[in-house]
């Protein structure tokens, strides 16, 4: 089927070809995802100045150290426990996996406590708090079924000190930190898409929302925030070219 674009009249909606086509799904489905997430804030060419401070980095050091985590996790996954524990290259993987989620919790306790101190809730960023806040918890949880899957002393010593505590809160019937292949499923596939999904939605909303800003200097007039929940202040006129 092919559409003549001189069919096509005024006014009618741009992300249609016809005018009758505005009121299909796609077409609805097509406005409201540009209605959310606007091109031009999921790319920006320019970010306020006081981006530059290093309190902003650490949460993109978090994704960057995700992105290790996720790539040599996947490697462990492929070749298997024999793999990491008897080959040079499967132990410099696991090397690899542990010391970037070393660095991942760090970075992420430092954005997360920095901020927590410049409340950043502010301006309509309740869900890009609580996403990230909650993303924290689940990677906990992921990183705790990855000690349970080291097949190691350390392993078998921490699952069995954890297994009476779980056991305590009736936990233990569906969640057995001594079965070695439930740790392992929950560790390589149900807890790393949820962190996935999370950190995926938390980074939208921070373009959809804006980076909060600093708090304002005592004696400054209160920060202005649109529709989105940018704020509009003195601080965020100047601009730093070419940051993402």
């Amino acid at each position: 089927m092919t559409i003549d674009a001189s069919t096509r009249t005024e006014g009618s909606d741009a992300s249609a070809g016809l005018p009758e086509d505005a009121d299909q799904l796609s077409a609805k489905l097509r406005r409201a995802a540009v209605e959310a997430l606007p091109p031009e804030r999921l790319m920006p060419d320019r970010q306020p100045a006081y981006v530059a401070s290093w309190i902003y980095v650490f949460g993109v050091i978090t994704i960057c150290a995700l992105s290790i985590v996720i790539l040599t996790g996947v490697i462990l996954a492929v070749f298997g426990p024999t793999w990491w524990h008897v080959s040079t290259t499967g132990l410099f993987v696991n090397s690899l996996h542990l010391w970037s989620v070393e660095v991942f919790f760090f970075a992420m306790v430092v954005h997360l406590w920095g901020k927590f101190f410049m409340a950043a809730w502010r301006g309509r960023r309740r869900a890009t708090w609580i996403t990230g806040v909650v993303s924290f918890v689940v990677s906990v949880g992921a990183a705790f079924t990855g000690y349970l899957s080291q097949q190691n002393f350390d392993s078998q010593w921490i699952s069995t000190q954890a297994k009476d505590g779980i056991n305590s809160t009736g936990a233990g019937a569906i969640f057995n930190v001594t079965n070695f292949g439930q740790m392992l499923m929950w560790h390589i596939v149900l807890l790393p898409l949820v962190v996935v999904i999370l950190v995926g939605g938390h980074v939208l909303l921070v373009r959809r929302r804006g980076v909060v800003p600093p708090f304002a200097p005592p004696g400054s007039p209160p920060p202005t925030t649109d529709e989105t929940g940018s704020a509009d202040e003195p601080a965020a006129a100047a601009t730093v070219e070419g940051r993402p």
